[in-house]
């Protein structure tokens, strides 16, 4: 096993990790930002509002995209168990 071969599984196990908390993260990001933004035009500053909405988006980014991330998570594992006798032959 070369150090090429291991930046290269590296680099897809980071994208990938990139790739499947990209729903929940983008989805927090712009729930969070439009109430912020709903905060800061009302002068209202309740902890929960924010929290609470984030939570559900969250949630629902799950609900939506959970099939499509077990597939992608499922498929590099599958790639690197056919991956591994050329790993271990040297």
């Amino acid at each position: 096993m070369d150090t090429s071969a291991v930046l290269n599984i590296g680099l897809d196990a980071l994208l990938l990790a990139a790739k499947l908390s990209a729903p929940m993260l983008v989805t927090a990001l712009v729930v969070g930002f439009t109430i912020s933004l709903f905060q800061s035009v009302t002068q209202i500053q309740e902890a929960t509002l924010s929290f609470v909405p984030k939570a559900v988006g969250v949630a629902i980014a799950l609900l939506i995209c959970g099939h499509w991330m077990i597939q992608e998570a499922v498929g590099f594992t599958e790639a690197l168990f056919e991956l591994l006798p050329s790993l271990l032959d040297g």
